[in-house]
């Protein structure tokens, strides 16, 4: 009997096996030599597809995108507002998907133009609720960056849903903080409840944008 014959290495399967690593070792632990291991290689093979660690970053980031909008419909009948939240609440669901989500996906280049199509209907649906293309992109961009940034202080505290590093529990920050009441007592509003958070600051920026650009 032959022996069972392994997929073939390409960029797809090496970001899968990364970022599927990532949640065991995070960002600072995943080396090209580690994923080598785990897909059973030579780390000089991982240089065929990936020059150095940043191209590996950029194809799982792309991959991140791939894995969000599977399967999902944009919805024509979407206010531009409406866009806005379901585009940030479903970066923000797969960024918490992955240890150091937020991280990988911060500043790192699409390899594809995956995202063109999305990207389009967007801007669209902004400039014909009345954005000048400048402004849709700076709304966009805004809201974009809100959650790259707000994800990435979430996993600094829980870098999965179920994990919380150690130092942030609330109670004792207060006590420690005692002397400084307002400063004490905002603990349970920094580092607890991060979906109400999220929501209210989303809010915020989308209720600031439509005031700032005059678009109902």
């Amino acid at each position: 009997m032959s022996p069972e014959k392994r997929a073939p290495l390409d960029r797809r399967r090496v970001a899968d096996t990364a970022l599927r690593l990532l949640n065991e070792v995070g960002l600072e632990g995943l080396t090209l030599r580690a994923i080598a291991r785990e897909l059973d290689v030579k780390a000089p093979a991982l240089y065929w597809h990936f020059k150095d660690k940043q191209a590996l970053l950029d194809e799982m980031a792309t991959e991140m995108y791939r894995r969000m909008v599977a399967g999902a419909t944009l919805d024509p009948a979407d206010t531009w507002r409406e866009r806005l939240l379901k585009a940030n609440r479903g970066l923000r669901a797969v960024l918490l998907g992955y240890r150091d989500g937020a991280k990988v996906y911060s500043g790192s280049r699409f390899t594809g133009v995956d995202h063109a199509r999305e990207m389009e209907a967007t801007l669209r649906l902004l400039t014909e609720a009345g954005f000048t293309l400048a402004d849709a992109v700076r709304a966009a961009r805004t809201t974009h960056m809100y959650t790259l940034g707000f994800v990435t202080e979430e996993q600094g505290v829980q870098p999965l849903p179920d994990e919380r590093r150690e130092g942030y529990d609330v109670e004792e920050r207060a006590r420690r903080m005692a002397e400084y009441p307002l400063a004490a007592d905002a603990g349970k509003l920094l580092f607890d409840g991060y979906d109400e958070q999220f929501e209210e600051g989303l809010q915020l920026l989308i209720t600031g944008i439509a005031a700032r650009y005059g678009i109902g």
